[in-house]
């Protein structure tokens, strides 16, 4: 017969341990204002930009107005107004290898003018446009509409050269979007750090100013309130507590209540033992955090819900064994399969952490801690309640009735 580990001789200090984690975090909660609210949960100003410098200017000079639009794959321009036959002409990045042979096609198309300001055989690896600049084109007197263009061999820029940029602004939110070769970034101003006299074109300004100008483009600019921020905060509240009771109902129909209660406190000590985490590494609190939490729970619950029907059948198989030794029995039958489980996990999660940036590396960081308190509250939190359930409440009445006898 397999040796039976004796997990319940640990479950009153682990249950200690998890105590000072827990309050650790709440009192880490109260004296470091909360948590670090990401972009997801503030108020204030949202913009994407990129670091890409110039690549030609378009100006248009022809009957009407002229429109241009640009995504990954192409750039369009149309044409129209009153009494001009409208048109459009599409041209697709895949069908240019440099930067000239773009603007040489663009030249061609009637009324538009395209000036290069690289060299013509500058590789792209796609164009950027300025979303701050109106999007008709200005005839050769009234200025440029400037393309940007990312270039082939284009490397990252570290976070706190944008963070140095922006210093002025107070205490901004910054965070890396994509691969950071495409040096795209998304800002996040708090109300609090938008002056009186504050414009949307500041941000673009004191890049300019440290990265030199022409280096910038305006991806996307958003404002976002106090109420819808507080509404997005509350949202995320409701949902991780729906979650709970979910996992509740579940555990309560499949198991009997005390699996249910036991299951239940043991993905709360797992979200209180990431606040903790969160609170004291100052990480990020998002909608990533979210994601990850919640992706902490399943892993969490599912381990669970394993070790709980191993239990159940246990009890079937040894009608005369005693709870505890039931529950330390069907534990260990299943820890091989949990360390397996965790192992190969954790292999993915270690890989994203490492060759990932920004918010999937903050996900991977938690995942990382998520997946060792699952294992943890499975065992000695979980198992901890069932079993005590059993000894103090279940048999108490019992003990009761043989004492009056």
């Amino acid at each position: 017969m397999k040796r039976v580990v004796h997990f319940s001789h640990f479950f009153i200090p682990a249950l200690v341990f998890s105590l000072i984690v827990i309050i650790s975090g709440i009192a880490g909660y109260k004296f470091k204002d909360g948590f670090n609210m990401g972009i997801d949960f503030r108020a204030g100003l949202i913009q994407e930009v990129q670091l890409v410098p110039r690549a030609f200017s378009l100006n248009y000079n022809g009957p009407g107005n002229a429109v241009v639009s640009l995504n990954n794959t192409a750039l369009t321009i149309t044409v129209s107004g009153v009494g001009v036959q409208g048109y459009s002409a599409q041209y697709l990045l895949a069908d240019y290898n440099t930067v000239g042979a773009f603007a040489q096609a663009l030249d061609q198309a009637e009324g538009i003018s395209a000036n290069t300001v690289v060299p013509g055989s500058t590789a792209f690896k796609t164009f950027v446009l300025d979303t701050q600049a109106a999007p008709i084109l200005p005839d050769t007197a009234s200025g440029d509409y400037w393309v940007h263009y990312l270039p082939f061999a284009a490397e990252g820029v570290p976070l706190d050269d944008v963070r140095s940029a922006l210093a002025s602004f107070g205490n901004p939110a910054i965070q890396v979007l994509g691969d950071p070769a495409d040096r795209h970034f998304m800002i996040r101003l708090q109300d609090s750090d938008l002056g009186s006299n504050f414009n949307t074109a500041n941000i673009g300004v004191a890049l300019e100013n440290y990265f030199g100008a022409g280096e910038m483009a305006v991806t996307s600019s958003n404002y976002v309130g106090s109420r819808f921020s507080k509404n997005l905060a509350d949202q995320a509240v409701w949902l991780l507590g729906g979650t709970l009771v979910l996992i509740l109902l579940y555990a309560a129909i499949r198991f009997k209540f005390q699996f249910a209660i036991g299951a239940v406190l043991g993905i709360i000590h797992d979200a209180l033992i990431m606040v903790a985490f969160i609170v004291w590494t100052r990480m990020e609190f998002n909608t990533t955090t979210i994601a990850a939490i919640l992706t902490i729970l399943g892993y969490s619950i599912n381990d669970t819900v394993v070790v709980f029907d191993r239990i159940r059948e246990n009890i079937r198989i040894f009608p005369d064994d005693d709870f505890e030794t039931l529950l330390n029995r069907a534990t260990t039958e299943t820890l091989n399969r949990t360390f397996i489980t965790t192992v190969t996990t954790m292999l993915a999660v270690v890989s994203l952490y490492i060759f990932t940036t920004g918010s999937m590396k903050d996900f991977a960081l938690a995942l990382m801690v998520g997946l060792l308190s699952g294992v943890y509250s499975t065992i000695f939190i979980a198992n901890g309640f069932v079993l005590l359930w059993d000894k103090k409440i279940k048999r108490k009445p019992a003990d009761k009735e043989t004492v009056k006898a």
